[in-house]
């Protein structure tokens, strides 16, 4: 599904000391499946998921989604695919503060309120919340009850591919991994993408693949 073509990004160009986020990265993600990006802060891994995600363009090199190129998309094109191909999770959850839980997680949706309704509450009921907190405001939620909003906000459009930066980083060991959970279930016949520091939580991926000073040092597939 996507495929890096000597993938660079280069921060502060105009400077003697030019930083490189990314240096020609070539690599390929299957078309579904669950696929761990790991390293410590500042290898490059974030700014490998922003670049897939159309968040970043690349400085030099190629990135492929589905056989084409997505590095000079004009904006609609940019805006169809964020709309309805991607989903997102941020390491912020990015809540509505005056939306209860429900109604922030159907806030993109196109579908009616009353399935929309629906379909968020069984997302979040499966990914830890309980029933009483389904209708508290963000700062009646605690940060992974959050973020937890934040990710079956992303969920809600089917996208198919789910771009996850550190989602995992707000919430106890027990929910971290009922997250994982459900996220390894919805990448059965799609592409979820966790961006991450802790290899535990990414122990169950079809692929790791771990950063370091920008560049691939390491790719591991699972059967």
């Amino acid at each position: 599904m996507f495929e890096f073509k000597d993938a660079t990004m280069i921060y502060d160009m105009d400077k003697d000391d030019m930083v490189y986020a990314m240096k020609k990265i070539n690599l390929k993600l299957p078309d579904t499946g669950l696929v761990g990006i790991i390293g410590p802060s500042g290898s490059g891994k974030s700014t490998l998921m922003y670049t897939m995600s159309t968040l970043k363009k690349l400085t030099e090199g190629d990135i492929l989604y589905n056989g084409v190129s997505i590095v000079d998309i004009n904006d609609n094109k940019r805006q169809h695919l964020r709309r309805d191909e991607f989903g997102f999770v941020f390491q912020r959850h990015y809540l509505v503060p005056y939306m209860t839980a429900v109604d922030n997680a159907v806030l993109a949706t196109n579908a009616s309120v009353s399935e929309s309704k629906k379909k968020a509450k069984k997302l979040l009921l499966e990914i830890g919340l309980k029933e009483k907190e389904l209708n508290k405001r963000p700062a009646k939620l605690s940060g992974g009850q959050r973020q937890r909003v934040a990710i079956a906000r992303a969920m809600m459009n089917d996208p198919k591919v789910l771009f996850a930066d550190e989602p995992t980083a707000s919430l106890d060991h027990e929910n971290a991994f009922l997250v994982m959970k459900r996220l390894k279930e919805y990448s059965k016949d799609r592409l979820v993408i966790v961006i991450t520091h802790d290899i535990s939580i990414i122990k169950d991926a079809n692929m790791i693949v771990e950063i370091w000073d920008g560049e691939v040092s390491n790719v591991k597939e699972n059967a």
